[in-house]
């Protein structure tokens, strides 16, 4: 099995995806029946399609965008439309930052925590 795409459910899918592509990279694309995509370099294909409700609970699936500085991410998402929540978290995994998306769907953005290099031959 491979993953193929990941679809978000969302009420402007042309806005949406243009927010994607600017955050991601790669050139959004408008498809029939209202549905929109973008490829980024490095993922899968991210979809989004019409539907017409508002989103109206947390996802149960989110993104995580990995990046260089959290508070840049973050300055960018809030420059194409979204908005963060919450502040920084830092665990034994890293650092990330809630972010919604135009539409309030939530996403990540990450910084994992840097793994000690092991020596060759070494495990």
């Amino acid at each position: 099995m491979r993953l193929q795409q990941i679809v978000v459910d969302c009420r402007d899918p042309a806005r949406l995806v243009r927010f994607w592509a600017a955050l991601l990279g790669g050139e959004p694309v408008d498809r029939a029946f209202g549905w929109s995509h973008v490829e980024p370099h490095g993922w899968p294909r991210l979809s989004v399609q019409p539907v017409p409700e508002a989103k109206a609970v947390k996802n149960r699936l989110h993104l995580d965008v990995e990046v260089d500085d959290i508070e840049a991410g973050a300055a960018r998402c809030a420059a194409l439309g979204g908005s963060t929540v919450g502040e920084v978290v830092t665990d034994e995994s890293g650092s990330f930052q809630v972010v919604l998306d135009p539409e309030g769907n939530e996403f990540c953005l990450v910084i994992p925590a840097r793994r000690p290099s092991t020596a060759p031959g070494r495990t």
